[in-house]
């Protein structure tokens, strides 16, 4: 991630996310039909914080791209489309406590710390089963989703992958860490 304190992207910054991101929406289009890129740029452009942090999502190796819109709220919805769970984000615990816990081999970090300095949230489960019906996603790897306080209080935290053509839903202990395992952002602009 970047280590900026502003969540503001110079204009050159700006210019090439948005270049990558246009890219990406017109390769994909399957996930996003009735939308019109100018609309989602105009709202992008209008809030330099969202864009910021698309680019955090970007550079951490999400690939985000527009999957729905939110027509109550008038927003579009971005999520991590990356085949598997994005690089830059593998081998943390699920959250803070979970990495404070750990006695020994303490990953560098967690995810629900780095999802909330990227300005984004962490996927529910219901929003990976939507992001795989646009595609087949995680299929060598595997992602942390937001986890219910009941499951967390005890422990535990869930992470989804896609293996047979469906996808799984499993549990860990959240002070766990894989090098297959990392998570997916969603963003709405």
């Amino acid at each position: 991630m970047t280590k900026s304190n502003k969540m503001e992207l110079s204009l050159e910054q700006r210019e090439e996310l948005l270049i990558v991101l246009k890219a990406r929406f017109d390769k994909n289009m399957q996930r996003h039909n009735d939308i019109d890129w100018a609309k989602v740029q105009s709202k992008l452009e209008a809030i330099p914080a969202k864009l910021w942090s698309l680019n955090e999502m970007e550079m951490t190796g999400g690939e985000p791209d527009v999957v729905g819109y939110d027509e109550e709220m008038d927003e579009y919805i971005f999520y991590d489309c990356s085949a598997e769970s994005p690089k830059g984000r593998r081998s943390v615990c699920y959250d803070r406590e979970g990495l404070e816990s750990r006695k020994k081999h303490k990953p560098e970090n967690n995810a629900m710390d780095m999802v909330t300095a990227m300005g984004s949230e962490l996927l529910t489960e219901e929003q990976y089963r939507a992001l795989q019906k646009l595609g087949d996603f995680d299929l060598k790897t595997s992602s942390w989703v937001q986890t219910p306080a009941d499951i967390r209080e005890l422990g535990g935290a869930l992470f989804c992958d896609f293996r047979f053509g469906h996808v799984f839903l499993y549990h860990n202990g959240a002070d766990s860490y894989y090098g297959a395992r990392g998570f997916r952002c969603s963003l709405r602009v």
